[in-house]
């Protein structure tokens, strides 16, 4: 008697065992019917699999295995020993659903002898969408380190110095071209336009129409650099679509093929949106009114280190580019900016000493308004840039 309980005990836990292999079976069976390669396979039971780590692969930024294989591929082919052997080539299969090369960027060449235009800003159709309006402006020092105007929220455990943030960085203008690359991990992240817009979503506020995400905002800023007289390079390639999970790695290839491409380049800002919900989860937008013109985006300058335990030695040097700018944009449109935000996770901001990600609006603003944000920081900013150039 006392054997059989035994037995059963232990016939209990692999019961379970066969169950869940049975149930994960049957769930891949399901997600990748109708695929006819072991690609197709692969990239549907991806694709399925990706939402929850969406978040987790945001926090690590560019963290992954060496191989390029997301977590959940990495347990899928576990369950075939086939297809774990293999595990070299479905690798390199995979890596053929984003092109490891950017995709026809856009060239913005500056105009030759052009003085920066320094003349006000003209007024913007900018329609009201509906969505509730907030300018958030720090009320105090307390949980900031504070230089001058600029206001900094620093998660690492890095101790931040006034002296260092102050003294000259790295990255400068040259006269070679290209000078800027700006490119969009999260291309695919959209905006809010007024009611009666058609637009096509992909995710949760996420939108491949090139009007209403980010990438809108990139043309504005290449365009601004270029009448500015810097050479700007425009990558508009959707690096987060159709997967949204391995979108650092992606767009760090692509980085990697321009400062081979061209050496020239020294400063790559990467162009998202955040998203922002009150203590009820109602979402609403970030504006910066703009006296004679309307309301622009508010937006945050994000950099990276190396908290996350990834090789990121000069990420000083991105911070001070950071502090600088802010400053300097702060002095024209005090409520543009938020406090600039230290993170653990190094974005890729590792490729050059001019590295700085921008997340301007929110999901609940209007691309117009975004737009008006991203003309005037890269106005402000080159302004900046060539003030230092000389």
């Amino acid at each position: 008697m006392q054997m059989k309980t035994a037995a059963k005990k232990r016939s209990g836990p692999r019961r379970l065992g066969a169950m869940g292999l049975a149930a994960c079976t049957l769930w891949g069976v399901a997600v990748t019917a109708g695929s006819d390669t072991i690609a197709s396979a692969i990239s549907a039971l991806r694709q399925e699999a990706s939402a929850p780590l969406s978040a987790l692969q945001w926090e690590l930024g560019d963290l992954g295995p060496e191989d390029g294989l997301s977590p959940a591929a990495v347990l899928t082919i576990a369950e075939s020993p086939l297809l774990l052997s293999a595990r070299e080539t479905v690798a390199q299969l995979l890596s053929t659903e984003m092109p490891d090369a950017p995709q026809e960027p856009v060239a913005q060449t500056p105009v030759e002898e052009t003085p920066l235009d320094t003349s006000p800003v003209p007024a913007e159709n900018i329609p009201e969408n509906g969505v509730t309006a907030k300018t958030l402006v720090p009320t105090g020092d307390a949980g900031y380190t504070v230089t001058g105007k600029v206001y900094i929220t620093n998660s690492t455990e890095h101790a931040l110095s006034i002296q260092d943030l102050t003294t000259s960085f790295d990255a400068g203008l040259t006269d070679e071209e290209p000078q800027i690359l700006i490119i969009h991990t999260h291309g695919s992240e959209a905006y809010t336009p007024a009611p009666g817009v058609e637009v096509e979503y992909s995710g949760n506020h996420r939108s491949t129409d090139t009007r209403y995400n980010v990438v809108a905002v990139g043309d504005v800023m290449a365009q601004t650099f270029g009448e500015a007289g810097i050479s700007v390079l425009h990558d508009r390639t959707l690096y987060d679509y159709p997967s949204y999970s391995g979108s650092y790695d992606r767009s760090l290839k692509a980085i990697e093929s321009y400062l081979t491409q061209y050496p020239s380049i020294h400063f790559i800002l990467d162009v998202h949106r955040d998203a922002i919900e009150d203590t009820e989860g109602n979402e609403y937008k970030v504006i910066s009114p703009v006296e004679g013109v309307g309301n622009a985006a508010q937006v945050t300058i994000v950099v990276g280190s190396d908290g996350s335990g990834l090789p990121h030695p000069k990420w000083m040097e991105n911070l001070k580019l950071a502090v600088g700018v802010q400053q300097n944009i702060t002095q024209t449109y005090p409520t543009l900016l938020r406090p600039i935000l230290l993170r653990n996770s190094r974005y890729n901001q590792h490729a050059t000493t001019g590295s700085l990600l921008l997340e301007v609006g929110a999901a609940g603003n209007s691309p117009e308004e975004a737009a008006l944000a991203g003309k005037l920081v890269a106005r402000q900013m080159a302004e900046f840039l060539e003030a230092k150039s000389k």
